[in-house]
């Protein structure tokens, strides 16, 4: 863990439910069925766009170790299905649903991406709260 990353944990634990949420969701998103580069493009999408700086520099470095991205047109696919889910609060299109699985993703997926969302949305917002982003 970066000194970064350890101080933005401390200033969690003044809510320690709030970091117990935070730490209980991101565990269960990483055990969801979306790969490894999916995950972390989620994450990216929703601290790029919540402009956690903290978030996104950390998970481009997570990115980064994973090594070269397999399939460079998946990531923009969920990239794209992230940002809708979040312009439209879940309501997003049967078009957008549709797009999303000719990528190779599943319905199931999507509901992890809303999973996802909801743990980083957490995080991000609680960084920016505590000045830790």
């Amino acid at each position: 863990m970066s000194a970064r990353t350890a101080a933005a944990v401390a200033l969690l634990k003044e809510s320690p439910e709030t970091l117990d949420g935070f730490l209980r969701l991101s565990a269960i998103f990483e055990s969801t069925t979306l790969d490894p580069h999916s995950r972390e493009t989620v994450v990216l999408t929703v601290a790029e766009r919540h402009q956690c700086h903290l978030c996104v520099d950390m998970h481009e470095a997570e990115m980064a170790a994973l090594g070269p991205v397999p399939d460079p047109e998946r990531l923009a696919a969920v990239r794209t299905f992230t940002l809708r889910v979040l312009a439209s609060s879940g309501a997003v299109t049967d078009e957008d649903l549709a797009a999303f699985a000719k990528a190779g993703y599943t319905r199931r997926n999507a509901l992890e991406v809303v999973l996802g969302i909801g743990a980083y949305t957490l995080s991000t917002f609680a960084n920016r709260l505590t000045r830790a982003a």
